[in-house]
């Protein structure tokens, strides 16, 4: 598997992929389109061969990168698909000169939640009825730590 930016090219893929897993929060092919080329926007996928295993979706807002999306194909799940893509939009946001990263994820997704938590985000706050099925979304927060980045003191 090897992570490469997203082209033009990947939008059928992670459309589909975007149906199967999100379901009416699904992006439209139109925002597909829109979030994997539009500007301040990093987006990724993780391929083999021809194949999108998972792609995932970042837009930079001054100091702050908003994760959009990760999206892996379930039968690939917990194999490390979602970590490579994460750790690699954080250090991106890194690059550009951001010092957090923040997303929402859905109270009811336990196994995003955990995700999250284990990779340093912490719940900051959330949403009531986010979701269109009515569920809550929880709004995390990691430091991204660009200006001390990898040092300790003391």
């Amino acid at each position: 598997m090897r992570l490469r930016p997203a082209t033009a090219s990947d939008v059928p893929a992670v459309t589909a992929l975007e149906q199967e897993l999100f379901g009416v929060d699904a992006w439209t092919w139109s925002s597909v389109a829109e979030e994997l080329t539009g500007p301040r926007r990093t987006a990724l996928v993780a391929a083999q061969g021809d194949d999108v295993l998972g792609y995932a979706v970042t837009l930079l807002a001054g100091d702050v990168v908003d994760l959009q999306r990760i999206g892996v194909v379930p039968a690939v799940r917990r194999t490390g698909v979602a970590s490579r893509l994460l750790t690699e939009l954080m250090e991106h946001g890194r690059r550009d000169g951001a010092d957090r990263m923040l997303l929402e994820v859905s109270a009811g997704n336990a196994g995003a939640l955990a995700f999250y938590v284990a990779a340093g985000f912490v719940e900051i706050d959330r949403r009531p009825r986010y979701y269109r099925d009515g569920t809550d979304a929880v709004v995390l927060r990691a430091s991204l730590g660009t200006a001390s980045c990898g040092r300790r003191t003391g």
